[in-house]
Order: structure tokens, then sequence, then C-alpha cells
């Protein structure tokens, strides 16, 4: 460990031991944590340039997302898509203006029930949101192919053994 070239983290962690001795931290834990807010720092400013690449803005994007990884992809209510992003009513009915006229989705009368709108992406919406994907993970596999597949399937149980602990808080343990 000591042959390991110092990063970011490590000359935040001397930082903080060496100017705030009143502070009690566990230079680990302090670590682990800012590593994973640089990496996810890192993983925004990726997504924001594929975004500006292929042509969306962040509302675009996460809006064509959350209608793309459904469990029917492309297709949801405008309330459904809301729910998913948190946004209300309103937000939404903006956000699918927007689309539309860009033609990336189309709002289509439910053949059951012809009051009720479903919202779909188009060609053009599933090819745009494709090519953000594609570049999103070809920055992403940049950084992951410096682990061996050991090391990869070592962090994939460890992040998810971290995931579960802070589910496990979120719903209070159930």
């Amino acid at each position: 460990m000591a042959d390991e070239p110092e990063d970011w983290a490590d000359r935040h962690v001397a930082r903080w031991r060496d100017h705030w001795l009143d502070v009690d931290f566990d230079d680990e834990v302090e670590a682990i944590v800012v590593r994973i807010g640089r990496l996810k720092r890192h993983f925004g400013d990726t997504t924001h340039e594929a975004l500006a690449t292929v042509g969306l803005q962040d509302f675009e994007y996460d809006t064509l997302h959350h209608l793309m990884i459904r469990d029917t992809p492309g297709l949801a209510s405008p309330s459904a898509l809301a729910a998913d992003l948190g946004i209300s009513n309103a937000g939404m009915t903006g956000r699918l203006d927007a689309l539309e006229k860009a033609g990336w989705i189309q709002r289509r009368a439910s053949a059951d029930d012809r009051r009720r709108v479903h919202v779909e992406a188009t060609r053009s919406g599933m090819a745009v949101w494709r090519r953000a994907m594609d570049l999103r993970g070809a920055a992403e596999e940049d950084v992951v192919q410096v682990l061996d597949p050991a090391e990869r399937a070592s962090l994939a149980a460890l992040l998810k053994k971290l995931t579960l602990a802070v589910e496990a808080r979120e719903t209070g343990g159930r």
C-alpha cells in the first residue's frame, strides 16, 4: 500500500488530520466517503458531456431515461413518470410538451379509456437516449476497466452491502 501513489482523498484525509485536531474521525471512513463523492462527481460530469454531445438537456434525459427503464420500456402514464421523477403533474406536463415538440415522445389516448393518456417514446427519442447511454457507458467502462474481474466483483459486492445498509435505514429496517 505504501508504494501506491497518493490520490486526492489521501491528501484530503491528511489535511483533516493535520488541521482539525479537535475533530474525531476515522481516516478510512473519510477516505471511502470522499472517494465515492469524487467518483459520483466524475460520472456526473461525464453524463453532462454525453448529454451535450447528443443535444439533450438534463431534464430531457431524466424523463426519457425514466420512460425507457420501466417494466414496459418506452411507455408510461404521465402521472407515473411524475411520481418516478418526484415532480408535480404540472411540471411533468411542461417536460412532456418539450419532449413532444422535439419529436422524442408522443402522447396517445389509451385504447381502454380514451380519457387516459399514455406517453410513448418515439424512434428518435429512443435513439437519442441510446446514444447518450452509449457515451455514458463508455465513460463508465473507461474508469472501471482498471479493475480485473475479481476486483470488479469484490467492489460490486462491497457497494451492494453499503447500499443495503442505507436502504435498511431508509425503510426503518424493514
